[in-house]
């Protein structure tokens, strides 16, 4: 069972989902799941394995819950005792409603996936994002309608390298199948390819909202994302989709050539990750 569910959280981590862990770390008495006894749950209330059942399990699992909706959740966890039994005295724990009369200790882990960014746009910019996801050992894919831009040779270590057109990429991709890549970075060399783009991905987040957790950012000047904020509303996007989208993207560093684009992006992902006051790492002006 052990092997199942690492397995399965492994499976989890893989699409970008995240996923709380609960593990037995010791028992007494006659309880249900010996020590080693996990159950883990995504973020899509999805759930593997089991501690025992009961009220045990039912506690267990809404606390892992709410482990994942706290907006810090990602970043600790806790130990908890619990007495298998309602009427329990003299020993420290939860007390809860069972007649087994053990004792088990289980902690509770929120596990966050690695990075996974996907480049659309394999030019100099994209690169250098990619030469600095390499640093902090992200993964990345690329994407770019250009075939030499997706070479192998350029990007060896790129999780995935597509080459095609911008709507046989969307095709037949929704919400869960996006999900895989924590931030998706618009950096074509041609807006009209970003523009396709982007509006597939929001129409795919609008479409099914609960599934999607990827961070869209976009190059280029504020004007030309009003010009498109306008164009998408007439299309059916709703106004709290556009305002999801970070464009332009950077942090406010005065970046200018490839490298220093890749520093102030990566940075302003970084801050994101490790949950900074979004205020304190805006996007670089245009």
């Amino acid at each position: 069972m052990t092997h199942t569910v690492l397995d399965w959280t492994t499976a989890q981590l893989a699409n970008g989902r995240r996923v709380a862990v609960a593990t037995v770390l010791s028992s007494g008495g006659s309880v249900p799941r010996k020590p080693g006894a996990r159950l883990a749950l995504s973020d899509l209330g999805e759930q593997c394995g089991t501690v025992g059942g009961g009220g045990l399990e039912l506690t267990t699992s809404e606390k892992l819950s709410t482990l994942l909706e706290e907006k810090n959740g990602e970043q600790g966890g806790f130990v908890e005792t619990f007495q298998l039994q309602k009427e329990a005295k003299g020993h420290a724990g939860t007390p809860l409603n069972s007649l087994c009369g053990g004792r088990v200790t289980l902690s509770f882990e929120v596990i966050q996936p690695m990075p996974h960014i996907l480049l659309c746009g394999g030019g100099h910019c994209g690169k250098a994002i990619a030469d600095a996801c390499e640093l902090l050992d992200w993964k990345y894919s690329v994407f770019d309608v250009r075939n030499k831009y997706t070479d192998q040779k350029i990007y060896p270590n790129a999780v995935g390298l597509h080459n095609s057109s911008a709507s046989n990429f969307l095709t037949g991709k929704d919400s869960s199948e996006l999900a895989k890549y924590s931030d998706i970075l618009l950096l074509g060399h041609e807006w009209s390819v970003d523009e396709e783009l982007l509006k597939g991905m929001l129409l795919a987040q609008q479409n099914n909202p609960d599934a999607w957790r990827s961070r869209i950012g976009v190059i280029g000047s504020k004007s030309k994302w009003e010009a498109f904020s306008k164009s998408s509303l007439m299309d059916g996007i709703e106004q709290q989709y556009l305002d999801q989208v970070d464009c332009p993207i950077g942090l406010n560093v005065g970046a200018e050539t490839p490298a220093e684009i890749a520093v102030a992006v990566v940075g302003q992902l970084l801050a994101r990750i490790k949950s900074q006051d979004p205020e304190e790492a805006t996007w670089r002006d245009a």
